[in-house]
């Protein structure tokens, strides 16, 4: 159950998930989502918009810091786009949840992402992200990810480079995404078989494990460009490679700690077998079971009610086109409290609308 145990370090995973697509506080209506200050232009053309979550306002994300994201904020991800011959603007709107963003941050962007999608006609398909567990989709907006520690106030462009308390960046991925994560500071975080940069301000050390990948080197060169372009070329920069040895490395990195919130092991449900749940309030009142499990065939939905379909790696909320407001509102808090229960809670979750099937949906479920 290590699953568990690590998903005990994002706060928000003991929470009361109502806000997540509710409307008990507020009815979302599209004249506020047309009040809203940030959604001016917002998917009226192709590409990336981001904002992120400052004190319950959502605020633009710099261009310049897209793909950034820091472990204290919640953000909100706009991608909008055309289909080969068709004119009409798609979108796919994602909320970011960082692993310390607070329960005000995160309820306001998942909140945000509703108002959003009432403003763009109910044409979005809504996913949630979680740190360090982002889905395919979500990665493939960025050459790269940075997933750093603090909030972003706590941006290094804000302070002086003698100043910087040093911090240890993981290189991973491949030729697809490769992702850029600090981590703890102690040599047993680093492996053999990924690239580590050690920021020290004024001096850079890149790292090379021994068993590391050409496209998590060359990105790792990139990064580092960028980090000296940042800091006006004033810093050093030098690599070693593991074969070597790697003592200077290490030379500069302190003694291993017991540091457990830093532990960022990857971890998946053994098993793998679909399963689908129904959410109906056919009864009188809200009722949520399962219905299926292992092969799901489109003949198993009823566009009466909504559906949850657990893949394990991913989950989808199905909504019917006859589901019921009280469904629809509540289908986010069920799913996301359904996942608590069990060893992947952390998994992309996508709502997708009858009808309006994106294509990851459609390929995981049998005509």
């Amino acid at each position: 159950m290590s699953g568990l145990v690590k998903a005990k370090k994002y706060d928000w995973k003991d929470s009361n998930m109502a806000l997540f697509g509710s409307d008990t506080e507020k009815q979302v209506k599209k004249e506020s989502a047309e009040s809203e200050p940030a959604w001016k232009n917002a998917g009226q053309a192709p590409g990336l918009q981001i904002w992120r979550i400052v004190k319950f306002k959502v605020t633009h994300q710099p261009q310049d810091e897209y793909g950034k994201f820091f472990s204290g904020d919640s953000y909100i991800i706009l991608n909008t786009y055309k289909e080969e011959g068709n004119e009409q603007l798609l979108h796919d709107v994602h909320f970011w949840i960082g692993q310390y963003s607070t329960q005000d941050e995160y309820g306001t962007a998942a909140y945000k992402t509703v108002e959003l999608d009432t403003l763009l006609d109910d044409v979005p398909v809504q996913h949630r992200e979680v740190m360090g567990h982002e889905s395919a989709l979500f990665k493939s907006y960025f050459p790269s990810i940075q997933l750093l520690k603090g909030g972003a106030d706590t941006g290094f462009r804000h302070v002086k480079p003698e100043e910087y308390k040093p911090r240890l960046l993981r290189v991973k991925g491949d030729r697809r995404n490769v992702t850029v994560t600090e981590v703890a500071m102690k040599r047993s975080t680093v492996t053999s078989d990924d690239v580590f940069i050690l920021d020290k301000g004024l001096e850079i050390y890149q790292w090379n494990g021994a068993n590391c990948n050409k496209d998590e080197k060359y990105k790792a060169v990139q990064f580092l460009q960028g980090i000296k372009s940042e800091r006006g070329g004033k810093c050093s920069v030098e690599a070693f490679d593991e074969a070597d040895g790697g003592s200077a490395f290490y030379a500069h990195m302190g003694e291993d700690e017991d540091d457990a919130d830093d532990d960022d092991s990857e971890f998946e449900d053994e098993d793998q077998t679909p399963e689908l749940h129904r959410l109906s309030d056919a009864g009188g009142s809200l009722e949520f079971e399962k219905v299926k499990e292992g092969r799901i065939f489109r003949d198993d939905l009823d566009s009466k009610d909504v559906f949850v379909l657990d893949q394990k790696s991913e989950l989808f909320i199905w909504i019917g086109k006859g589901a019921s407001t009280d469904e629809k509102k509540n289908a986010m808090g069920y799913a996301h409290q359904f996942l608590q229960t069990t060893n992947h809670p952390l998994i992309p979750v996508s709502v997708v609308k009858e009808g309006q099937e994106n294509a990851n949906f459609k390929s995981a479920i049998a005509a």
